[in-house]
């Protein structure tokens, strides 16, 4: 069957099964009954990417309990082995020596028993006294509640901890009446207090108020639900997926266990809201007396809040790297396609390239990089310097493989006397960004660059900035406009935008993106605010897409220094 022809037969099918999609127990995602086994006939390799992780078919989504283990690092994520969109959830698993190649092994745990029959859905690994890993996870029991359970690994001395059993104690952890059986999932990583008592914190909502609500165990089988909520914030809906976890203050990089308090550590609490499908989080302390996270005064806590990842990036999970010191977090990147799309070409979903994240030393936010393990894949390198950037005339960067590539560039802009006013009203960057695209010329920006571009750039996305000036100081907003990323008109081009906290005194901001077929992760101000989209381009795909710099504003901007790199392919099976 052609490839047009397998899409419309596909779409057929969905237009008939919409009706039966939310038949089953609440969860995150749209569930179509009769597509989520439906097999693909063949995996279309346009628009898979080359280094960051996915399978070699079918649908992922949230990375779940990732850990560095005697030397060797675990990648657990929800998969359906059978198609290319949500269901039939396992834990697939992988394994890894560098963050970057994988090997594949056995799912770790997938529906076998009556608490997870239904579903075997997100959780984390923690590593308990002894060196003894133990995996909490959500399933979804018989009668459709969502409980919490422990699995363990067979075989201690497996270095890749191939088989993971589950005790017959489970579940461990029960909705009570209180709690809504169908909004109780995701168990953090837990850790111990100083009584020598474990927690841990699972998502919940009661109404509209998101919640994490904390147990305690002193053995790591029982556990009873503590007096207090960890924390809650009323009308955020939903929370999934949430994490906790201390770091360094004074803008050290050095990662913390998940155990340790104290003097000069603060706390983040992150959530991912399915409402919005957004990571949001805070930055405050959590007060191990009481068991409560309080976040600082300045930090909102809502949907306004602070966000790892302004575009595709969603259900994070971060990890402490004891091997390197470091806390390493990872996201999953959905599609911006359509699913009849999806299923055509046979997979959905990746993981973000893993991110090193710590505390900024303005102690306002957290500050995000791509773990160095990265540059490992770096091939032919392009170096620029000192070249201004002439208004409306984009400046090609060659001698790269531009849909495979690695791009770190520093701006100068000349002067920011006649920078644009900074309207107070303007509170929301997308919707800023969305009113002032690309094509907006402005006096300070858009200035950036243009990837996945075609040569006569009838397609391409572009990645840029625009600096204001407000009453104290300059805003400085980054954008990743897609609207011109693909000929084809079912897909999601939303534009993204986040402000960047920087100071301008030097009059330089800074961008790195690392362009991968139908992903560019975008990393701005030294990775203060980042945005990653998923792009189908249609026009000299394959070994033919440019990329270009360029400034649309009044303004001289420089390139101060490029350095650009293609990229080649990690070893993932």
């Amino acid at each position: 069957m052609g490839s047009l022809d397998l899409r419309f037969s596909i779409w057929v099918i969905f237009l008939c099964c919409f009706s039966l999609s939310r038949d089953v127990v609440e969860a995150s995602h749209e569930v179509f009954l009769n597509l989520q086994s439906f097999q693909p006939i063949t995996v279309s390799q346009n628009h898979r990417t080359g280094f960051h992780f996915q399978p070699p078919k079918n649908w992922i989504n949230d990375p779940n309990g990732p850990m560095y283990y005697n030397g060797i690092y675990h990648l657990f994520y929800q998969y359906n082995p059978k198609g290319a969109v949500w269901g039939n959830i396992e834990w697939a698993h992988s394994v890894s020596t560098d963050l970057i190649n994988w090997s594949p092994v056995e799912p770790a745990i997938y529906p076998s028993e009556k608490f997870d029959i239904n579903g075997c859905w997100s959780g984390s690994a923690t590593i308990l006294p002894g060196n003894k890993p133990v995996i909490l996870y959500t399933g979804v029991d018989q009668s459709n509640r969502q409980v919490q359970n422990a699995a363990i690994p067979k075989n201690l001395a497996d270095p890749y901890l191939k088989e993971w059993i589950k005790p017959s104690y489970n579940p461990v952890i029960l909705p009570d009446k209180d709690i809504n059986a169908s909004s109780f999932r995701d168990p953090t990583t837990a850790w111990q207090g100083p009584d020598g008592q474990w927690r841990v914190v699972i998502g919940s909502k009661t109404g509209k108020e998101g919640t994490a609500i904390l147990y305690k165990s002193k053995d790591f089988i029982h556990w009873e639900k503590a007096q207090h909520y960890l924390h809650s914030s009323k009308e955020t809906g939903m929370w999934e997926c949430p994490d906790i976890y201390p770091v360094s203050g004074g803008g050290r990089r050095d990662g913390l266990d998940t155990l340790v308090v104290g003097k000069g550590v603060k706390h983040v609490f992150k959530v991912s809201l399915d409402d919005t499908k957004l990571d949001y989080y805070t930055i405050g302390q959590y007060q191990h007396d009481t068991d409560q996270y309080v976040p600082d005064r300045e930090s909102v806590d809502n949907k306004a809040g602070l966000r790892y990842d302004h575009g595709k990036f969603y259900a994070s999970k971060t990890f402490y790297d004891a091997g390197k010191k470091r806390r390493v977090l990872w996201g999953w990147m959905n599609e911006s396609d359509t699913v009849p799309n999806d299923i055509a070409k046979g997979w959905a979903g990746l993981q973000s390239i893993p991110r090193m994240v710590w505390l900024d030393k303005n102690e306002r936010q957290l500050v995000q990089w791509p773990v160095d393990e990265v540059e490992s894949l770096r091939d032919r390198k392009v170096k620029l310097f000192n070249k201004v950037l002439v208004k409306g005339e984009p400046l090609q960067i060659k001698g790269l493989t531009a849909e495979q590539a690695d791009v770190d560039v520093e701006f100068e802009i000349e002067s920011l006397e006649k920078a644009e006013a900074f309207d107070p009203s303007w509170t929301d960057p997308q919707i800023l960004c969305s009113h002032k695209g690309v094509e907006v010329e402005g006096v300070i920006g858009p200035f950036g660059l243009k990837v996945l571009a075609s040569k006569g750039l009838e397609e391409y996305t572009a990645i840029f900035f625009r600096v204001f000036k407000a009453k104290q100081d300059h805003v400085v907003l980054m954008c990743s406009d897609q609207s011109r990323s693909s000929k084809e008109l079912d897909i999601d081009k939303t534009t993204y935008g986040g402000f960047v906290d920087v100071n301008m005194v030097d009059r330089r901001i800074s961008l790195r993106s690392l362009i991968d077929h139908s992903v560019v992760e975008s990393f701005g101000g030294g990775g203060r605010t980042c945005i990653t989209t998923r792009v189908y381009p249609t026009m000299d795909v394959e070994d033919q897409a440019n990329l270009y710099v360029f400034n649309k504003g009044s303004e001289t901007v420089k390139i101060s220094k490029l350095k650009a790199w293609s990229m080649k392919k990690a070893e993932i099976a």
